[in-house]
């Protein structure tokens, strides 16, 4: 148990950022396109995301729950190398929180101020989470070279998250507004793909640990699966935003699920590329991870809560499923 426990912590902590990237994602993505549309659309926006947004960020609070339970001593280290940028996440999510309430309450002379709060908002903390991330992967090195990198990801997990918010509007929306999510999407998936080109080149030449690990025989070769599965689902979006037929209220969902499938490839080649460090050159999981006693006794929680916030994630997803309708506060 001693040497399984902190890997089973590990997989559930990883289990729940990539499900927040996968869901918050988009929503940040929406809240981005927000100033593209017209006031209507702007509010089918909104309401295709109202029932969810709140729910999707409860992942990111599992995910460094478990970080401070399971991984105290790192939690220390990255959360103080990571103090601005985490700070700046979290003001800009509750600028978005207030923002998506106060867009109407606040009435319609102040509706634009909002709006640009709202899309604000998601931009800023987009941004951060992509610091953070470079931060991450450059083993929270303060070097030129780690703050150049940790830029780069900030400008790019932003299209990422684009393309997520214009596929979720395929599977919402109808009519002009899903026109517009078609073009948008063309507009953010050049970018997105230079980015994650530009990333794959970097990351293995700011890290020698993950350039050893897939840059050696035989590890090249049973890892191709990974950035071959990118290129297919990237190619896939392509294509499809090409062929706006192909596109119909039936099949609109493939956009969002071929890069759901980008991100899915992605935290697997993370995953890894760092294991078994969660302080990438600096410590272990089994270095930073509490008492065998303390894991064992928090795992009852956590096998508690983790089923039950999927229950209920997919209880609302189910619920709400089907097209957005008009936006109401009353």
């Amino acid at each position: 148990m001693e040497y399984w426990l902190p890997i089973i912590y590990m997989g559930i902590m990883g289990l729940a950022l990539l499900i927040y990237v996968v869901l918050d994602g988009y929503d940040l993505g929406v809240g981005m396109l927000v100033p593209l549309a017209n006031e209507a659309e702007k509010d089918m926006m909104i309401a295709s995301i109202g029932p969810f947004w709140d729910a999707n960020e409860t992942w990111i609070v599992l995910g460094v729950g478990v970080l401070l339970i399971a991984f105290p001593v790192a939690h220390g280290i990255i959360l103080t190398s990571l103090y601005l940028p985490v700070t700046i996440m979290l003001m800009a999510l509750i600028l978005r929180g207030v923002a998506f309430d106060l867009r109407v309450k606040a009435g319609d002379h102040r509706r634009g101020l909002w709006n640009k709060a709202f899309f604000a908002g998601s931009l800023i903390a987009s941004s951060a989470q992509g610091w953070m991330l470079g931060a991450y992967i450059t083993g929270l090195q303060s070097s030129a070279t780690s703050l150049l990198f940790s830029a780069l990801i900030a400008v790019t997990l932003p299209a990422l998250y684009l393309i997520l918010g214009c596929g979720w509007l395929l599977m919402k929306t109808e009519g002009d507004l899903r026109d517009k999510a078609i073009k948008w999407a063309r507009m953010a998936i050049w970018p997105m793909g230079l980015g994650l080109f530009m990333v794959s080149i970097a990351t293995p030449i700011v890290s020698s640990s993950i350039a050893e690990k897939w840059f050696t025989w035989p590890n090249a070769i049973w890892l191709m699966p990974i950035p071959l599965v990118c290129i297919i689902c990237y190619g896939s979006i392509v294509m499809l935003l090409n062929k706006p037929r192909a596109l119909s209220n039936n099949n609109g969902w493939l956009i969002y699920a071929c890069t759901v499938a980008i991100c899915l490839m992605a935290s697997l080649g993370l995953a890894y590329s760092i294991f078994p460090d969660i302080v990438i050159g600096g410590l272990t999981i089994w270095e930073s991870a509490a008492s065998v006693k303390s894991l064992q006794f928090t795992l009852v929680g956590v096998v508690l809560t983790l089923p039950a916030i999927l229950v209920y994630t997919f209880f609302v997803y189910r619920i709400f499923h089907g097209k957005a309708t008009a936006l109401s506060y009353e």
